[in-house]
């Protein structure tokens, strides 16, 4: 055994939905094992106490980005973020896990000293100061892009003289009532701002240099609500997840499968919505469904607001910013009192934590993705990157649930390191693929940070959740693949040191 322990078995970075869901399962699956959950920000849900912007709500439904271990029993399945909020708070007071979160602890680095078999993570205080915890394994839940900057497309503000907001720094208290809004964009963040804003702006804009495929469903699952009315809590919950997750599964294969068919169902469900007023231009990206995600419009508000004159959806291109406005190049002005540049996020890896081994960078870029999980040659890590086509949770789920196999591997045979291995000859044979099939400008831009990706499981990063479960749980955790040791005793296994000193 070690001469000293670390402080803890796990240390879990971020205290939003993957940190509190591997939290949860470390109470359920791995319950002597401690644990910390250090969260850079004052309170806990990340994205969710994060985005402050008007209407802020899932693009996916609760039954599938809430966790297989908590029934969602709001009437809406589509959530606003203070009802995701409680949802978490209650996770966390219930479950005994916010006595372990400490919060304002920014995560600098992290180094893993195989001699130690731990992590040494330094992190920055509100007042500048530094602090150091040890842990025999490092849980990644820091989400997918940069807290501290947003993404920025150069826009020259030139005469312009109102306010320019981007929705991941949103003002407390910002007054919009009766103004002219411009909204530059058209991914989700676009689609809910829009709609939230219309109520009180004078007049909504959401200037899109090109369309986004948009589909409407109603903000509540009657069928959830329905079978909640019949059935115990947890049974109507698994009903509803896996009818969801089943649907998700069946639209996203049939847009890849008959785009066309998909095309012509969007195109209508937004006729039906708009009537006259559908204009086929604006909603047809030069793309197909799910080659970038489909914005959700709950309840028709988007196509609502337009069909009310306090809302339009505006092709082209931006020339200028002028006093009172922006002008297109088509020559159009738009008038604007506020814009908000709806324009993107910034992709982060690791949650932009210099990570080390053995003092070494690790180059996350160099490693291939294993299980979706961990990462090849890199032990004692484990990280969430949840799905594109998707929920996030139900990624963040599986992995949960597969560290905390893992960790009870460890604690079975007196290992302390868990290492996916890829040696120089396997990773030579390895077919490489495009970690990302998506052309969302987010996506694209960051490719270049992003882990290496194999066309076959393991070494993958993959995007068909069914396929991912079914592996998880069915493959055994001592897989061949990944290499069980103690300290100091390179490749020899815990299983192997414990027979030696029998």
């Amino acid at each position: 055994m070690l001469a000293t322990a670390p402080d803890f078995d796990v240390l879990i970075v971020g205290a939003g939905i993957s940190g509190i869901g591997m939290a949860a399962h470390m109470e359920m699956k791995s319950p002597n094992h401690s644990y910390a959950i250090v969260e850079r920000r004052e309170n806990l849900g990340g994205t969710w106490d994060l985005f402050r912007y008007p209407g802020i709500r899932s693009d996916s439904d609760m039954h599938t980005l809430g966790f297989d271990f908590e029934p969602w029993k709001h009437e809406k399945t589509i959530a606003d973020a203070p009802a995701i909020l409680e949802y978490l708070n209650t996770i966390v007071d219930e479950r005994g896990i916010r006595q372990h979160i400490r919060y304002s602890h920014k995560v600098i680095s992290a180094d893993f000293r195989e001699d130690e078999a731990r992590w040494h993570v330094e992190m920055e205080l509100d007042d500048g100061s530094t602090t150091r915890l040890t842990a025999n394994f490092l849980y990644l839940g820091s989400g997918y892009y940069d807290y501290d900057e947003a993404y920025d497309p150069g826009f020259e503000f030139g005469e312009f003289e109102g306010q320019v907001i981007h929705p991941q720094f949103w003002p407390d208290n910002l007054d919009y009532a009766g103004k002219n809004v411009v909204v530059i964009g058209s991914g989700a963040t676009a689609v809910t701002i829009v709609p939230s804003m219309a109520d009180k702006a004078a007049k909504v804009t959401m200037l899109q240099r090109t369309p986004t495929w948009m589909f409407a469903r109603p903000a509540k699952d009657w069928i959830a609500n329905s079978l909640r009315k019949f059935l115990p809590e947890k049974l109507a919950y698994r009903i509803t997840r896996w009818k969801n997750i089943k649907m998700q599964d069946f639209s996203f294969k049939m847009a890849r499968e008959k785009p066309q068919k998909m095309k012509d169902t969007l195109h209508k469900n937004i006729e039906k919505a708009l009537g006259d007023d559908f204009d086929r231009d604006t909603f047809t990206p030069p793309y197909d469904p799910w080659d970038q995600r489909v914005c959700l419009v709950p309840d028709d508000d988007l196509f609502k607001a337009m069909k009310s004159g306090k809302a339009q959806v505006v092709t082209g291109h931006i020339k200028k910013f002028e006093k009172g406005g922006v002008r297109l190049k088509s020559g159009e002005f738009l008038d604007a009192d506020i814009v908000i540049t709806a324009t993107g996020l910034k992709l982060a890896v690791a949650g932009k934590i210099a990570v080390s081994l053995n003092g070494e960078p690790v180059k996350f870029e160099e490693r291939f993705y294993y299980k979706g999980c961990m990462f090849s040659n890199l032990p004692n890590l484990a990280v969430v990157f949840g799905y594109l086509n998707a929920s996030w949770t139900l990624r963040a789920d599986i992995n949960s649930d597969y560290v905390c196999r893992v960790l009870n591997h460890m604690r079975t045979t007196g290992s302390d390191m868990a290492t996916p291995v890829l040696t120089p000859a396997d990773e030579a044979a390895i077919v490489e693929d495009d970690i990302f099939d998506f052309s969302s400008g987010y996506i694209q831009r960051g490719k270049h940070i992003m882990p290496r990706n194999s066309i076959a499981y393991p070494w993958r990063l993959n995007q068909e959740y069914v396929v991912d479960r079914k592996q998880m749980v069915d493959e055994p955790v001592n897989d061949g693949l990944i290499s069980f040791t103690r300290a100091g005793a390179n490749a020899q296994s815990g299983e192997e040191q414990l027979e030696a000193a029998e």
